[in-house]
Parts: C-alpha cells; sequence; structure tokens
C-alpha cells in the first residue's frame, strides 16, 4: 500500500513536471515569436523629420509591450535641418546620441502604440550664407522632441500575447498622427540650429500586407508647420505643407532577424520669409537599407542607412544610425 502511494505521488510529480516544463516551452516560443514581429521596432528621429524612411510602422503588435531604445545617428552633406536656413552649398556633419519609447495600446478594442523620441545633436562644417559671406562652426544642442499616436483599425485587434500568436495579422490598415515641439535648442541669431522654433503635426495612413516571408508597406503624409516669427534674426518663417509618400520591402529571415529595403518621395514645403517666397520647393526622395537581428528575446539591435536619390532642395546628404532595443511586457 505505502509503495503504491509513493508510486502515484511520483507518478503525479513526474506530470506536474512535464506541465510546467511545457509551460516555459510555450512561454519561451510565444516570447521567440515577439521577438520576431517587434525587433527593431524602434526608430531614432532623423536630422530632417520630413525625410523620415520608417519600416515597420504599421505592424501589429500584443498590447502591454513596452520598448526602450537608445542609440546613434550621424548624417553628412549637404543637410539642412531648418527649413529655408539663409545659407547654400552646405557641407555639414551632424551627429549625437538620441533615446525613444514606445508602448503598445489597446484603443477601443483595436491596437495602437504611442511612441516618444528625442536626439541631442552636434554640427560641424561651412555653408555660405546668402550675403555671399563663407561660415564655418560647430555646435550643439537638443532637438524637437516628438510624440505620435498610432491607431491600427483594420486587421489589428487588441491581442494578448498568447491571443497574437493565434491570429497573425495579414493587412493592416492605419492612421498615425506626430507632434514635434518647439522646445529644442534655438538662437535666432545662429544660421544653424538643432531646434525649429515651431510646432510641426504630421497626420498619416498606411497600410501593411504580410505574403509569407514578405511584407509590403506604404503610407501617405503630410507635414503641417506653425510659423516662426524669430526666423534668422527677427524674420517671419512660413512653409507651405509638404507631402510624403514611403514604401518598404521587407523580409524575415532565420533567427528573428529581418531586413527592409526602403524608399520615399516627397514634394511641397515651398518657403517664405517675410512673405518673400524662397523658390525652395521640394522635389526629393531618399532610398535607405534596414537591418534588425536579436540579441536575447527581449532585446535587438538595428542598422539602418540612407542616401538622397532626388536632391533639389537640401537632400543630398546621407545617414547611419544603430539603435539599441529593449523590450519588457506588463504583468
Amino acid at each position: 500500500m505505502k509503495n503504491r502511494r509513493i508510486a502515484r505521488i511520483a507518478a503525479a510529480a513526474f506530470l506536474a513536471g512535464i506541465s510546467i516544463s511545457g509551460k516555459r516551452v510555450q512561454e519561451r516560443s510565444i516570447a521567440r515569436f515577439i521577438a520576431t514581429v517587434t525587433g527593431g521596432l524602434l526608430l531614432l528621429p532623423s536630422m530632417v523629420s520630413a525625410q523620415d524612411l520608417e519600416p515597420r510602422t504599421y505592424t501589429n503588435i500584443p498590447v502591454g509591450q513596452n520598448f526602450l531604445g537608445a542609440g546613434y545617428i550621424y548624417s553628412k552633406g549637404d543637410l539642412n535641418p531648418s527649413a529655408s536656413a539663409p545659407f547654400t552649398d552646405a557641407k555639414l556633419t551632424a551627429d549625437g546620441p538620441a533615446v525613444a519609447y514606445v508602448r503598445s495600446l489597446d484603443l477601443a478594442g483595436k491596437a495602437g502604440k504611442l511612441d516618444l523620441s528625442w536626439a541631442r545633436l552636434c554640427f560641424d562644417g561651412s555653408a555660405t550664407a546668402t550675403s555671399g559671406e563663407k561660415v564655418e562652426g560647430d555646435r550643439c544642442g537638443t532637438a524637437d522632441p516628438a510624440v505620435r499616436l498610432s491607431y491600427l483599425f483594420y486587421g489589428a485587434p487588441a491581442l494578448t500575447m498568447q491571443e497574437f500568436r493565434q491570429q497573425p495579422a495579414r493587412r493592416v490598415i492605419g492612421a498615425s498622427l506626430a507632434v514635434r515641439a518647439p522646445w529644442g535648442d534655438y538662437n535666432n541669431d545662429n544660421l544653424i540650429n538643432s531646434g525649429t522654433n515651431r510646432w510641426s503635426v504630421k497626420p498619416e495612413i498606411g497600410i501593411s500586407n504580410v505574403y509569407g516571408n514578405w511584407s509590403v508597406e506604404s503610407s501617405l503624409a503630410v507635414s503641417l508647420y506653425t510659423d516662426n516669427d524669430r526666423f534668422a534674426g527677427h524674420r517671419k518663417l512660413e512653409q507651405d505643407p509638404l507631402y510624403q509618400v514611403q514604401a518598404h520591402l521587407i523580409y524575415a529571415l532565420p533567427g528573428q532577424r529581418w531586413i527592409s529595403l526602403n524608399g520615399n518621395y516627397f514634394w511641397g514645403g515651398e518657403s517664405q520669409v517675410n512673405g518673400k517666397s524662397s523658390n525652395d520647393r521640394q522635389r526629393n526622395s531618399r532610398l535607405g537599407i534596414t537591418y534588425s537581428t536579436p540579441l536575447t528575446a527581449s532585446q535587438s539591435v538595428k542598422f539602418y542607412a540612407s542616401r538622397g536619390v532626388v536632391t533639389r532642395v537640401g537632400n543630398d546628404f546621407d545617414t547611419f544610425g544603430v539603435v539599441w532595443q529593449y523590450r519588457w511586457a506588463d504583468e
């Protein structure tokens, strides 16, 4: 009798061990799957916000996920961080650290995201002022912080981690609203500033389609600007809306890695200084590449680069960046 009781206890313990082990395996499997979907989600702000290339903006992720990222940005060339700055023939280098945070949300039963980003930039180089004077120098300052709210209203219900794996998204349509606040460093006596001394708002609509290991994303956006009344002294800078279309071809590689080819085209955005046109209407395009690889189930690193390929105004520069990302879920 005693031996039978011992045998039953041993069998129960063995089965419990299988159950616990199976649960842990399932949790690890889900974690790896989530890492595949969310790896490299964060993108640090670019030197010129309207020229961002942002793959996976409209990818659905489980609710209650948090992402913290830190990285480094480097740009070099005919860089114009502030529209219609009174110089030409710019040969600038800009670089600096940046941080970002993303949280996935449940918005009335649909998936959503809240993004926050901030950077500190250092500029070095030379330019020719409109007066003909050669200007050289270097300075550092904080860029305008940005916040973005995304709402995926089609094909992306708000799901937990466990539910998410059972309902993979095939087509997602969403919209976002990004706002940049004029809280960066700005001095109206300087030709080059890391801040812009004006608000900008960028509504966007986008779509993402999954075909096996391939994903195709596209979006259409417009950037709207308030006036800068302290431009290059005490002149008034106005800027027309700047329109942008971008597309991304993404391939999921083995080992939770992915790579993306990115492109955009943006037009409009002509500015006026004290009511006089600056003749700087943009018709520019950029191409880029992004690669993301996991470090652990909760960490990943992403590398990206882009180049101006159609450069009418202020787009003839190269950008490189690296981002480390850490993910954690709500308890």
